[in-house]
C-alpha cells in the first residue's frame, strides 16, 4: 500500500531511544474482547487527510486507574511485567475537522502474534484491540500492517529527559519546546500537549500530514494553550 510504504520516510532519521524501561511479554496474552461502537457512537469513514500520533506518559495513566491491577491495565501499572514510560496511545487517521473516521469495519480479534509482538509499545491487550477497531479498520484491513506502521513512527520519535521535566512547574509550551528541541525536523507547533482536569501531562501527540510526515496542528488538534500550567508525574522510585 501506498500509505504503508510512506511510513518509513515519515520522519527525520533518529536514533531509536527505548520507552519500556523493562518489558516482558508473557508466553500467552489473555484474548481481548471484541470492540464494537458505543451507542449513539456513529461509524464514521471520510477521506483520510492526516494523522495524530499520541503517546501516553504511563505514569500518569496508572496513577488514574482505579485498579492497576484490572485485567486491562495489570500489564502496564502492576509491574509484573515490566516499568513504562512513554508508550503508545494510538495512531489515528485525521480528517479537516473534528469528524475524524472510526469504526470503519468490522473488526475480528486482533491475532496473539500481532499482541505479543506489541504489547511492549502498548502495553494492554484489551487497548491494542480497541485502537485496531475503532482507528485501524479505516486505515488498512490487515491489523499487522496497520500496528506496523504505528510502531516504525513511534520508534522515530525522541523523548526528552522526563526526569527534567518533572522537577519543576511546566507549561505546555515548555512541552512542546522539551520534544522539538530532541527531534530534528519537529518544531513546536506541530506537537499538541494534553493535559488533565488537574493540570498533569497526560499524553503528547504529533500531528502528520497525508503521507504521515510531520505538520503543523489544526486549531481543533492542539490541545493546551502554550501558557497553560503542566505537572509532569516522576517516574515512580
Amino acid at each position: 500500500m501506498r500509505w504503508l510504504s510512506a511510513v518509513a520516510l515519515a520522519l527525520m532519521p533518529a536514533a531509536v531511544q527505548a520507552q519500556s524501561l523493562a518489558c516482558s511479554v508473557p508466553d500467552r496474552i489473555p484474548v481481548p474482547r471484541i470492540e464494537q461502537p458505543k451507542r449513539g457512537e456513529p461509524v464514521r469513514d471520510p477521506r483520510i487527510t492526516g494523522y495524530l500520533l499520541a503517546m501516553s506518559w504511563s505514569p500518569q495513566h496508572c496513577a488514574d486507574v482505579r485498579n492497576p491491577r484490572d485485567a486491562r491495565d495489570r500489564f502496564q501499572c502492576a509491574g509484573e511485567n515490566g516499568r513504562f514510560g512513554w508508550v503508545l496511545h494510538g495512531l489515528w487517521p485525521e480528517t479537516d475537522t473534528s469528524g475524524y473516521p472510526q469504526w470503519c469495519r468490522s473488526a475480528k480479534i486482533v491475532p496473539q502474534p500481532v499482541l505479543k509482538k506489541h504489547l511492549c509499545m502498548t502495553p494492554s491487550a484489551q487497548l491494542l484491540q480497541h485502537e485496531w477497531a475503532k482507528h485501524g479498520t479505516c486505515m488498512s484491513p490487515h491489523p499487522a500492517a496497520y500496528f506496523r506502521s504505528a510502531e516504525l513512527l513511534f520508534r522515530a520519535v525522541r523523548f526528552p529527559d522526563m526526569k527534567a521535566l518533572a522537577a519543576k512547574p511546566q507549561t505546555a509550551g515548555s512541552v512542546r519546546r522539551a520534544f522539538a528541541a530532541v527531534n530534528k525536523g519537529i518544531s513546536e507547533p506541530m506537537i499538541a500537549v494534553s493535559i488533565d482536569r488537574q493540570g498533569w501531562l497526560d499524553e503528547v501527540r504529533l500531528c502528520l500530514g497525508p503521507r504521515m510526515r510531520p505538520q503543523r496542528c489544526k486549531p481543533f488538534q492542539a490541545g493546551a494553550r502554550d501558557p497553560r500550567a503542566v505537572r509532569v508525574r516522576p517516574m515512580p522510585g
